[in-house]
């Protein structure tokens, strides 16, 4: 409002002086922008730093000589170096930084280019770095090299009004030969595990099926085995109940030739009744019969001592 007030009174005294005032004016006035500072000059001298707002300077003598961002700013810093199993990388390392406000003299009369400071020591850090490490170990330890950067930047450039606020490995790219290799040498591998899964679940395959076979079979000799327990024990009952009706005084063997003979007739019944069996033409004369009823007591017989002899 002082301002606005000697202008009033200045033009209300004279129009030579209203006019001079006009032409002096913009550059009397200016505004800062938020976040920013202007520097001011007199004949060469830095006399004040302006912040944000309206502001006033001597037409003439005093000059704005210098405009500088308070606000966080990036700098992509792109390596080529080499990893200590001679690999050439590309790295990109991103700094974050910003202007000190109580330092924004020394930011910008300090260094003349400090963008190109901050590369030189990013360059002299990563290149002091990597050649310890292996491809392989440098992508596991890329933190370790943001924060070697961060350390050593922020020890030198805040004596030049700078503030390091975080260092970042963005990228980090092998040659394209080298990139194949890799990925061949990981197809590779997961190649070879997936050979070892199929064969793995082959062999499981396998012995599962020959378990389920083994118990196949033993469960159907059981069952064989029940059978055959159940025939003779009918037949044992049957010749049992046969002499109690007939009479005490036949023979066993004459039962079970009689036995024979019946469970003979049935099979051959059993044969020609179903449509879908094949017909089997077998000697069926009174003489084969007892041929047959003869085999059937002889094997009984072999059987009988050899378990006599294994007793």
């Amino acid at each position: 409002m002082e301002i606005l007030s000697v202008i009033a009174a200045l033009l209300t005294s004279g129009w030579i002086w209203g006019l001079l005032l006009l032409f002096l004016l913009p550059g009397t006035i200016f505004t800062v922008p938020e976040r920013e500072a202007y520097l001011v000059q007199r004949f060469g001298k830095h006399v004040r730093t302006h912040r944000a707002g309206l502001n006033i300077k001597i037409p003439i003598f005093e000059q704005i000589i210098g405009k500088v961002s308070l606000r966080i700013r990036q700098l992509d810093v792109e390596v080529e170096t080499k990893t200590q199993d001679n690999v050439f990388v590309r790295m990109v390392v991103s700094v974050q930084y910003v202007i000190l406000p109580e330092k924004v003299e020394d930011a910008f009369y300090k260094l003349s280019d400090p963008l190109k400071q901050i590369e030189s020591y990013v360059f002299d850090v990563v290149r002091s770095q990597v050649p310890k490490l292996t491809l392989d170990t440098l992508f596991e330890n890329k933190e370790d090299i943001a924060t070697a950067v961060k350390d050593e930047l922020a020890d030198v450039m805040d004596d030049f009004g700078y503030d390091i606020i975080k260092s970042l490995v963005t990228d980090i790219d092998p040659e394209a030969k080298v990139k194949a290799a890799m990925n061949q040498i990981n197809t590779e591998q997961r190649l070879r595990i997936a050979a070892k899964e199929r064969a793995d679940a082959t062999y499981i395959e396998v012995v599962r099926a020959a378990e389920a076979d083994a118990e196949s079979k033993r469960l159907q000799g059981l069952g064989i085995a029940q059978q055959r327990f159940e025939i003779s024990k009918g037949l044992s009952e049957a010749v049992t109940s046969f002499r109690e009706e007939v009479g005490s005084d036949i023979s066993s063997r004459v039962v079970m030739d009689l036995l024979t003979l019946v469970q003979y007739f049935d099979a051959l019944k059993d044969i020609g009744a179903d449509a879908g069996s094949k017909v089997i033409l077998v000697p069926h004369s009174p003489g084969v019969l007892g041929d047959l009823t003869q085999q059937i007591q002889t094997a009984v017989a072999v059987g009988g001592e050899i378990n006599s002899a294994d007793k």
